[in-house]
């Protein structure tokens, strides 16, 4: 009984291995039945069924791995005729050799359906490393990177001077760079003609009303305060010298009067700047103009301050270019309560703006700048691709404005771009060289080959 068991068993053992070694011989016998396609990274069209290198680029020829659902094998495509690499003039109805010694490269009928798109296989878009973004709609801004020079607001800057002539009886801000406060006294001053205008009034403070409002008239207009003119009508004693004070809160900027000294009428003697408001000075390239416009938000970066921003705006635009630099100066103004912006100083200054709120956008690096024309890479899905003129607007940050050429949810290229549109413009000028005017060539004119 166990013999005949293992005997049995055995004779399975031996059936179910002579099943799979016929089952193994027919499968590779289907796939060796297949042709193997062999084609060039670099030239897509460059194609044939044995392993060789490139006539035109001279790499070794890859195996194509594409499947008969996204690539027709080669038994399946039609040949149109057999060209030189080298030469495109030179055509065959079969293979064979072109007069410098080369293989003859198939011309296919697919080939010829549109002259200036080109067909890649999966395995060569990974190879060369091809990368697509979709165009879509969204906010376009760009940053305007500066270097800014503080300067003091010139609204508030004021001088100190006198309007009658007389000598320095004693200074209270003696050295420049002193902060003062409003009304805070600057220096006492001695002059014959003021003592002689207090003498007058306090003569016509008991004659008639328009004597009196005269000769205090006068006295205002040489800068005494109605305080000083009401203490003088309080004590009736005239004062031999006047306090001048301080018109605004500030930093003493320049100071030009010395204790002791003579001064004419509408001589300079003090300079205050107030330093709570700044305004920042930035040169901007003629490229950048469409971005700047008064009222916009800028930002400045202290450099002993790495990572503190400092917000302001543009208030205005110098309506002049200067002729060495091609810039136009654009003043800012910040507020400065804590005195870290210091006149002189240098500064880093970041403009943002916003141009436009639905914009159709593109990446920077996608477009080919070809001279007068500027082209993009569509990608029209199955491996095929298609170069595309486009109309750009203003540039942003990493983009450009598409106004025509391009729709939202198309699929462009951003990587390799180039390697696709020289391949583009070969096949099109092989198939304008190569046209014996029949319907499937492409006329010269309409093919949107262009020159870099």
């Amino acid at each position: 009984m166990n013999k005949r068991t293992i005997a049995i068993a055995s004779l399975a053992c031996m059936v179910g291995l002579l099943a799979g070694l016929w089952l193994g011989h027919g499968r590779t016998a289907v796939g060796e039945g297949k042709a193997a396609v062999y084609r060039c990274p670099m030239h897509p069209t460059v194609v044939t069924d044995h392993l060789s290198s490139c006539p035109v680029c001279g790499m070794d020829l890859v195996k194509d791995a594409v499947s008969e659902a996204t690539e027709p094998a080669v038994s399946e495509r039609r040949i149109l005729h057999w060209r030189a690499p080298m030469d495109p003039t030179y055509t065959s109805d079969k293979p064979g050799k072109s007069p410098m010694g080369m293989d003859l490269i198939p011309v296919y009928e697919d080939e010829r359906s549109d002259a200036a798109s080109v067909r890649i296989d999966p395995t060569t878009i990974q190879n060369m490393g091809v990368k697509t973004a979709t165009v879509r709609r969204g906010s376009l801004s760009r940053t305007i990177r500066t270097v800014g020079r503080v300067d003091y607001d010139e609204t508030r800057i004021t001088d100190v001077n006198t309007k009658m002539s007389g000598w320095v009886e004693e200074l209270f801000v003696d050295f420049t760079g002193q902060r003062v406060r409003k009304g805070e006294p600057l220096l006492e001053i001695y002059s014959p003609e003021l003592v002689s205008a207090q003498e007058e009034y306090l003569s016509a403070l008991g004659s008639r009303r328009g004597l009196l409002a005269s000769t205090k008239r006068r006295l205002l207009y040489w800068d005494v305060t109605e305080e000083q003119i009401a203490e003088l009508t309080r004590t009736r004693k005239v004062k031999r010298t006047m306090t001048v004070y301080s018109p605004q809160e500030g930093v003493v900027v320049h100071k030009a009067v010395f204790d002791g000294a003579h001064i004419d009428a509408g001589e300079h003697l003090y300079r205050i700047a107030d330093l709570s408001r700044v305004w920042v000075y930035a040169d901007v390239f003629e490229y950048e103009f469409p971005w700047i416009e008064e009222g916009q938000a800028a930002e400045v970066a202290l450099p002993y301050e790495p990572g503190r921003a400092l917000l302001g705006e543009v208030v205005y635009i110098y309506p002049f270019m200067d002729k060495k630099t091609r810039a136009v100066q654009v003043r800012m103004a910040f507020p400065n309560e804590d005195r870290n912006l210091k006149p002189e100083m240098y500064a880093n200054v970041e403009i943002r703006p916003l141009i436009s709120r639905e914009a159709l956008t593109v990446p920077v690096q996608s477009v080919i700048h070809s001279g007068s024309r500027n082209v993009v890479i569509r990608s029209l899905g199955k491996g095929r691709f298609r170069p595309q003129d486009v109309t750009i607007g203003v540039e942003g940050d990493g983009v450009y404005e598409i106004l025509d050429g391009l729709r939202d949810g198309d699929v462009i290229v951003t990587s390799s771009q180039f390697l696709i549109d020289s391949e583009s413009n070969l096949k099109a000028a092989l198939m304008t060289m190569t046209s014996d005017g029949s319907e499937d060539a492409p006329s010269p004119a309409t093919t949107p080959g262009h020159s870099h």
